[in-house]
C-alpha cells in the first residue's frame, strides 16, 4: 500500500465522531492527515460537538471534546494531497462561506482525487459547486441545498454510504464502518486479515 496524504478541513463545532474517528482510522492503516482550520494553525483546537439521534424530529448536540489541529490552513498547498475528508456537525455551515475552503474544494473535484464527506459536509460540496450530475447523500436536512446544486439525492440509513467515482457520501457517524470503508477503497488502500 502506498502512503496517502489526506488533508481533513475542520472548524469549530465539527461533529465529535466525524472528526477524531476518521482522524484516527485513516492514520492507524498508514496514511498521513493533516487537519486544519481557517484562522488556525497547528496546536490551536476546534471545539467539538456530539450529535446524536435519540427519536427527537431532529439530532441533539452536546458539547464535545476538542480536536488538536495539526497543520496550518494557510500553508497548505493541495496540490500536495492525495484526498479530501469533510466532517460534519455545524462547521461547515460557515466554512461554506470561506472561499479558500471552496478552492480547496474544487481542485479536489476538477483533478478527480478522492473525497470522504459526511453528514453537513454536503453543504460546503453544495457551495463550491461539486456536485453536478453526482449521485451523493448527506444528513437528510441537506438534501434541498445538494438537489439545488444539481447532485442526484441519494436516500439511505444512516448506517449507510454511498459512493459514485471518487466521491464518498453518508448521512451521519453511525455509517462510519460502510463511509470509511468505502473511502479506503477508492483511496486504494488494502487491509489483510
Amino acid at each position: 500500500m502506498s502512503v496517502k496524504k489526506i488533508l481533513l478541513i475542520a472548524g469549530d463545532y465539527v461533529e465529535d465522531y466525524e472528526i477524531m474517528v476518521p482522524f484516527q482510522a485513516l492514520q492507524m492503516v498508514g496514511h498521513k492527515v493533516h487537519t486544519v482550520c481557517p484562522g488556525k494553525g497547528p496546536g490551536d483546537k476546534v471545539h467539538t460537538a456530539i450529535h446524536d439521534f435519540e427519536g427527537a424530529q431532529t439530532y441533539s448536540e452536546k458539547p464535545g471534546h476538542y480536536f488538536t489541529l495539526n497543520a496550518a490552513f494557510d500553508e497548505i498547498d493541495v496540490r500536495e494531497y492525495d484526498a479530501l475528508v469533510l466532517p460534519g456537525g455545524r462547521a461547515p455551515e460557515y466554512l461554506r462561506l470561506n472561499e479558500r475552503v471552496l478552492e480547496m474544494v474544487r481542485h479536489f473535484a476538477q483533478e478527480d482525487k478522492p473525497i470522504a464527506a459526511v453528514c453537513h459536509a454536503g453543504q460546503i460540496l453544495a457551495a463550491a459547486g461539486v456536485v453536478k450530475g453526482k449521485s451523493c447523500t448527506a444528513y437528510p436536512a441537506v438534501a434541498p441545498e445538494l438537489k439545488g446544486a444539481g447532485a442526484r439525492w441519494v436516500a439511505c440509513a444512516m448506517t449507510q454510504a454511498h459512493a459514485d467515482g471518487k466521491l464518498v457520501t453518508a448521512p451521519a457517524w453511525p455509517a462510519h464502518p460502510e463511509w470509511l470503508a468505502k473511502f479506503l477503497e477508492v483511496l486504494g488502500t488494502k487491509i489483510v486479515a
